[in-house]
Parts: structure tokens; C-alpha cells; sequence
């Protein structure tokens, strides 16, 4: 089964997703801010991390190496507003994340990205990291 973890502050966008989500026979987990997602993942593997790139307030690699902390291997997309800039988004794929623009359809959020088998457990160091974050 696909766990999804959703990170967003719009709590309707991210019902409605998660309404898509189960329809389909995923699991999903939401949390509206960016502590409560990666405090989450150090306690339950999901496949798939879906974040609203705005919330992700602090640099870019150390986003990258937050999300790889706590969720080795799980691909994590970003999701930016049709306005973003094409430099803002080409830095956040050379990090690593995947990108997608909103709206989306499910179906294309899933082909974009290939899904782990079971996500790993979080790095031993990584309630460490999140705790220095998410003060």
C-alpha cells in the first residue's frame, strides 16, 4: 500500500488530495506544518512526501538533508505555485526533490516519481537533527 505523508497549510487542498488518495487505496497521513511532518516520518515509513515547497523555511540543502535524515530513500515533491521562478525550481530539482506545480492530478503526481517497496527507518541521528529544527 502507498503511504503518502502530506506537509501543507492549506488544510482544504489537502483534504481534498487526501480524499483523491484514499479513493485510490492509499494511505495518507497530513500534517500542516513542517515539525509536525518530519516529527511524523521518525515514527512511521511512508512512501511518498508531498510538502508545499513555501513551507520548507530554511536553506535548501539543508531541506534536502532534513528529508534524507528522516526518511532515507522516500522520494519527497515539492509543490509550488504556477508563478514560481524557473531558477527556484531548477534549485530545489538539483537538490533533489522532485517538483510539480499546482494544481496537479494524482495520476500525474504518481508517474512522476518512482515509489520505494517500504520506506527505511530514519537515521539514528535524525530526532537530533529535527529536534534542533523544530524548536
Amino acid at each position: 500500500m502507498i503511504r503518502l505523508l502530506t506537509i501543507d497549510g492549506n488544510r482544504n487542498r489537502a483534504q481534498a488530495l487526501a480524499m483523491e488518495c484514499l479513493e485510490q487505496g492509499m494511505a495518507v497521513r497530513m500534517a500542516e506544518t513542517l515539525c509536525e511532518g518530519v516529527r511524523y516520518l521518525l515514527d512511521a515509513p511512508v512512501s511518498l512526501v508531498l510538502a508545499e515547497a513555501g513551507m520548507l523555511r530554511m536553506a535548501t540543502g539543508d531541506q534536502a538533508r532534513l528529508f534524507e535524515a528522516v526518511a532515507p530513500g522516500v522520494p519527497v515533491v515539492l509543490t509550488v505555485d504556477a508563478g514560481a521562478q524557473v531558477e527556484d525550481l531548477v534549485t530545489l530539482e538539483l537538490q533533489g526533490f522532485r517538483v510539480m506545480t499546482r494544481p496537479f492530478a494524482l495520476g500525474d503526481l504518481l508517474a512522476k516519481i518512482e515509489l520505494p517497496a517500504n520506506g527505511a527507518p530514519a537515521r539514528r541521528d535524525a530526532r537530533e537533527r529535527v529536534a534542533a529544527v523544530c524548536r
